[in-house]
């Protein structure tokens, strides 16, 4: 299964060339290093995962010695070694530039928004197809532009109060809570996905 992990990243190879770089440069705009992270890991991953979509590549993976759960796992790992790439750029970018060192608390965010869209968006990609959760974005979004204009217009500052209450809380008890909330997420939208890819048909 390793082989598959160490095949994304080669396949990601030139991606990673171009949008590492673009990071450093929108860390030294000073653009906020938590939404640059979420929005850079949620490329890469989809990236990663729209390459083997391709029916050719699903039928070489499926006449390989592994078997579906090990397909299928190394997309939920390989999403983990994704991350820590791009917060690995970002905590490193971070103290290059402005000499600051992201807090944990900051970091943890990412890893949890981002974790929450792999759990939600892998077992939809692996029953319909990713280009499927391209346009259920774009419809999200234009509704999200609907109810921000229409309906509720300070939606962007209670997000971000949301954010702001997450980032101030004060006991170690209610982190390792939501760690483990996510955990378990990510945990049974993986085993959904290796049950739905198991059945599929190629």
């Amino acid at each position: 299964m390793l082989n598959l992990i160490f095949k994304d990243i080669l396949l990601q190879k030139k991606t990673l060339m171009i949008l590492l770089p673009i990071l450093f440069f929108y860390l030294f705009t000073g653009s906020s290093p938590s939404y640059v992270a979420i929005i850079f890991c949620i490329a890469i991953i989809m990236n990663a995962f729209a390459i083997d979509e391709k029916s050719s590549i699903n039928l070489l993976l499926n006449s390989l010695p592994y078997t579906r759960k090990e397909i299928v796992s190394s997309k939920y790992i390989g999403a983990i070694v994704f991350i820590i790439l791009v917060l690995l750029t970002i905590f490193f970018g971070n103290w290059i530039i402005h000499r600051e060192i992201i807090q944990w608390k900051q970091m943890f965010l990412i890893i949890s928004i981002v974790a929450i869209f792999v759990s939600l968006s892998f077992p939809f990609s692996y029953l319909l197809k990713s280009q499927y959760l391209m346009i259920a974005m774009g419809v999200s979004f234009v509704i999200y532009m609907i109810i921000a204009n229409k309906f509720i217009p300070d939606i962007n500052d209670r997000i971000r109060e949301a954010v702001q209450t997450f980032l101030s809380f004060s006991t170690s008890q209610q982190y390792l809570l939501l760690f483990l909330s996510v955990v378990i997420f990510y945990s049974f939208s993986w085993m959904l996905s290796i049950r739905i890819y198991s059945r599929k048909v190629f």
